[in-house]
């Protein structure tokens, strides 16, 4: 559906930890890209980092971004994005196209670890499906479930593969994890998938994942500040199957 250019953003400098904003322009554009309340726009991006950019450091680039997509929430729709989860692990098998369990409304801000283990990735805006359906989006995961065949099928115009996604280098992917009908400013969600056509064993496929949820003005987050200033220091990993 999308062309590469309309959710890949490229980033020269990335801030220092002690930065508090990763560039004016840089949140707003993903603010646009991605916390979309219509079909305007693609509902998730890909930023690309310099390919020197250690892993604390890509960590600590999305807790800044995070705390600018909240605030650009706050002043937009007087509502915040709190931390829902945090975790690093290691994933090398395949995905079908699913949305995260989490709230209604929320954001996956993915970091991705550079890595010999290929992937592909690809998104498919089951929310515009469904309104062209006249249904919800809930309705069309439970009517037409990506995770087998007919509902992969059904999910095949509105699917785009993400041409500009490198395995190779550092990466941050933002992604519109909503399950919320068109209308009343709700966030309008994407589905999301992975494909790892040879694991490596011996070799690890780092992902840094943040959930962000959409919340009232005073809700208290699932993670402490505590625990996101250990997601951005650990080594440790964990390991998917």
């Amino acid at each position: 559906m999308w062309e590469s250019a309309n959710y890949t953003i490229e980033v020269s400098q990335v801030p220092s930890p002690s930065s508090q904003v990763v560039g004016v322009e840089l949140e707003e554009t993903v603010y646009r890209k991605v916390c979309r309340i219509d079909h305007g726009e693609p509902g998730f991006c890909v930023i690309h980092l310099g390919s020197d950019i250690e892993s604390q450091a890509l960590r600590g680039f999305q807790v800044i971004l995070k705390n600018q997509l909240a605030r650009i929430h706050r002043e937009r729709v007087a509502k915040d994005f709190v931390c829902w989860s945090a975790g690093r692990f290691d994933q090398q098998e395949s995905t079908k196209l699913h949305r995260d369990g989490g709230p209604n409304e929320s954001l996956l801000v993915l970091g991705y670890e550079p890595s010999e283990v290929r992937s592909q990735l690809a998104m498919a805006d089951f929310s515009k499906c469904a309104v062209d359906l006249g249904i919800t989006p809930a309705e069309v995961l439970e009517r037409f479930n990506p995770m087998f065949m007919p509902g992969e099928e059904k999910l095949s115009p509105y699917t785009t593969a993400l041409t500009s996604f490198d395995p190779a280098r550092p990466q941050i992917v933002v992604i519109n994890n909503s399950v919320a009908a068109l209308g009343s400013g709700s966030l309008q969600g994407v589905l999301h998938t992975a494909t790892i056509p040879s694991p490596l064993p011996h070799h690890r496929r780092v992902i840094n994942s943040m959930m962000l949820a959409s919340v009232p003005l005073g809700t208290a987050p699932q993670v402490s500040e505590e625990a996101l200033r250990d997601f951005v220091t650990t080594q440790d990993v964990k390991r998917r199957y």
